[in-house]
């Protein structure tokens, strides 16, 4: 990664840091005028949350503009997509397309408060990882206001020690794995047919006998070799056991942290969507999709924003997603991040979200 950032600069135009959904030439798509108007716009309706009209646009746009010119380019922008119209105001508000642009393009950085970094260095020592880890979620849910989130590095895959199957009911069997470090995992397995007690017994003994030592991934490929070699009526049990556990072991592998999720509750723009808001709590709880979209940004350098259905996770249709990866001694093992309303101040969160992934790699980080 490259130096922290510093000074007011144009965000899009310093450096990498999304994966956009559209590709910008602003020459010519949107003229000086027009691109001052959008900025202004979009700039005004995160301070203040209401409809932007001509006469604020007239007054902090800076340009010297007849109030039928604004309305005119007000109307272009609106055709391209970019901002659109409620219907009970005559303002304008930006939509996920005008927020991509503006992140991607117009966006100027502010500088973080020294305080604050000051307060994310003293907070992230490396004397416990996880401690580390925990530091960094709430501190960027501290400084934004919002959610802060952290993938934590993928732990070894586990070996496994012992697997027995418990019959619960003719189709329904539960899988039960015990790793070499004592760890248990459960799973329930939808079968095609019942099995017997002595043909669960048969299974567990074989898995046992053949695979204690190995991990999962491992035992489904070399399973995957001699079932050929088993009875034809004992390969989808085995089959979905080792699926379920590696399933398990996976979700177990990998550490995923959040804090200040009740910060949201005080957000207008969520909070007035109760159900939506319930979507986005249950996406927290269930974890997978979330990380999946987290994973992404471990893919390039730099801070990414996903905006609203970007992420393709419907609880985030109204939210925007700044994450950055951190590394441990040069290497990529996990992400930081902020969930917050599209109508955020992505000229502030950026920097916090930035500098907090730089901290917490040479935090983490001995040499």
């Amino acid at each position: 990664m490259s130096g922290a950032m510093s000074g007011d600069k144009t965000w899009g135009k310093q450096r990498g840091h999304c994966i956009p959904q559209v590709r910008y030439n602003l020459d010519t798509m949107l003229d000086p005028r027009a691109q001052t108007l959008l900025k202004t716009l979009i700039e005004r309706y995160i301070v203040e949350g209401q409809p932007v009209g001509s006469r604020t646009l007239s007054k902090y746009s800076g340009l010297e503009l007849s109030p039928a010119t604004i309305r005119n380019v007000m109307a272009d922008l609106e055709e391209m997509g970019f901002i659109t119209s409620p219907h009970t105001s005559a303002g304008r508000v930006p939509t996920p397309l005008g927020y991509r642009l503006f992140v991607d393009t117009l966006l100027t950085v502010r500088p973080l408060d020294p305080r604050h970094i000051s307060e994310l260095k003293g907070a992230l020592h490396p004397d416990v990882p996880q401690r580390v880890l925990s530091q960094a979620s709430q501190l960027i849910s501290e400084l934004t206001h919002f959610a802060g989130v952290v993938i934590a590095p993928r732990r070894q895959a586990p070996r496994i020690r012992q697997i027995e199957f418990l019959s619960l009911t003719e189709t329904r069997i539960l899988l039960i794995i015990v790793t070499a470090s004592g760890e248990v995992q459960n799973r329930i397995l939808l079968t095609q047919r019942p099995y017997t007690p002595s043909e669960l017994v048969e299974a567990a003994n074989y898995l046992t006998q053949n695979f204690a030592g190995f991990d999962l991934q491992q035992i489904r490929h070399r399973l995957s070799e001699e079932l050929q070699q088993l009875r034809s009526d004992m390969t989808e049990l085995m089959n979905a056991a080792v699926d379920a556990g590696a399933e398990a072991t996976r979700e177990t592998a990998t550490q995923y942290l959040i804090s200040g999720e009740r910060n949201l509750l005080n957000v207008d723009d969520l909070s007035t969507n109760m159900g939506r808001l319930r979507q986005l709590f249950d996406l927290f709880e269930q974890r997978t999709g979330l990380m999946q979209l987290l994973d992404l940004s471990n893919r390039a350098e730099g801070v990414h924003v996903f905006i609203g259905g970007e992420s393709g996770i419907a609880p985030l249709d109204e939210c925007s997603v700044v994450a950055a990866p951190y590394e441990v001694d040069g290497q990529v093992v996990g992400t930081i991040g902020v969930i917050g309303p599209t109508r955020m101040a992505y000229e502030r969160v950026i920097p916090i979200v930035d500098i907090s992934a730089r901290l917490l790699s040479s935090a983490l980080s001995p040499n």
